[in-house]
């Protein structure tokens, strides 16, 4: 079994959780997912399956959507409602337009500490497991890109007021941190009380299916033909096309000479791309020698 399958993750399940259950479903090991999720957040959740596994880390690359709900007048610990409250205010007061001009101010690329509940690593130790101990490190902030966000919906309350809002950020952004900042923007207590990832490397909720309609389709027979081809994960690729003879020496993982691919431009940017056959057939992700004008493997699907 080889390809992409998006899982609709549901609330309370590890993204392992999910892995480890599609593991036991197809009796394949080798299966990995683009992007973990904490336990109470829903959504996509793209597993690369078989060979489909070599593309994960292109996947991870790409963009990611959100949609969260903020509570305002609050901050816990964690950043989110599974935390310790650790700062509360009686009232707050903010209009509508307040929190739309919030949201605006963080369009584009932004500078971004990563939460002590993390799983990044310091010194070998993940961040989460230094936090539970109490104790709190320096982390450097590191840039992220807001590509848009969109207020959905205020709910307007003089305690606990909501916002509700969608995004489009790039790898590495943490929108339980991205909800302290707009609180802290409004200068009001924020945490992060509901997330869904709406979209991740192009996959949206429609190509989803949840664990128990991955199980029946597996006792079917049908979940092969449900998966997703593994370039469905390189659509942000350039695409180029070689002849057939050019297709047996690329399998092979040689060097292409560049007269022999269709698409090559000097405007092509110095990023992978993708190279198919005449058929339309998926060879591999390949890269441009400029200086030798040779196109060069960098995986091979054959």
């Amino acid at each position: 079994m080889d390809g992409i399958l998006a899982v609709w993750k549901p609330a309370g399940w590890t993204s392992h959780d999910v892995v480890a259950k599609v593991r036991g479903i197809t009796r394949v090991k080798r299966i990995g997912h683009a992007g973990t999720l904490d336990p109470q957040v829903t959504g996509v959740l793209p597993l690369c399956i078989g060979r489909a596994t070599r593309v994960v880390e292109y996947l991870q690359e790409r963009p990611k959507a959100y949609e969260a709900v903020l509570q305002l007048g609050i901050a816990t610990d964690t950043e989110d409602m599974t935390g310790t409250t650790v700062e509360e205010v009686d009232s707050v007061s903010v209009t509508r337009e307040e929190v739309a001009a919030a949201l605006a101010a963080f369009i584009g690329e932004i500078d971004q500490v990563p939460p002590m509940y993390s799983a990044l690593k310091v010194d070998g130790k993940r961040l989460y497991e230094l936090a539970r101990e109490g104790v709190t490190v320096e982390r450097k902030s590191r840039k992220v890109q807001i590509y848009q966000i969109r207020l959905l919906e205020f709910v307007q309350d003089e305690r606990r007021p909501r916002i509700r809002f969608d995004v489009e950020c790039s790898k590495g952004t943490y929108i339980r941190t991205l909800c302290v900042d707009i609180g802290k923007r409004l200068n009001v207590p924020a945490t992060m009380a509901e997330l869904t990832r709406t979209m991740s490397g192009g996959l949206t909720r429609e190509h989803c299916f949840t664990i128990e309609q991955i199980a029946a389709l597996q006792q079917e027979g049908q979940l092969q033909a449900q998966l997703l081809p593994s370039d469905a994960a390189l659509t942000h690729m350039t695409k180029l096309v070689t002849d057939r003879q050019s297709a047996v020496v690329a399998l092979q993982g040689r060097k292409l000479p560049a007269h022999r691919v269709t698409g090559l431009t000097e405007a092509l940017p110095d990023e992978p791309v993708r190279l198919y056959d005449e058929d339309g057939r998926f060879l591999g992700v390949f890269e441009w020698d400029r200086a030798l004008n040779l196109l060069k493997p960098i995986k091979v699907f054959n």
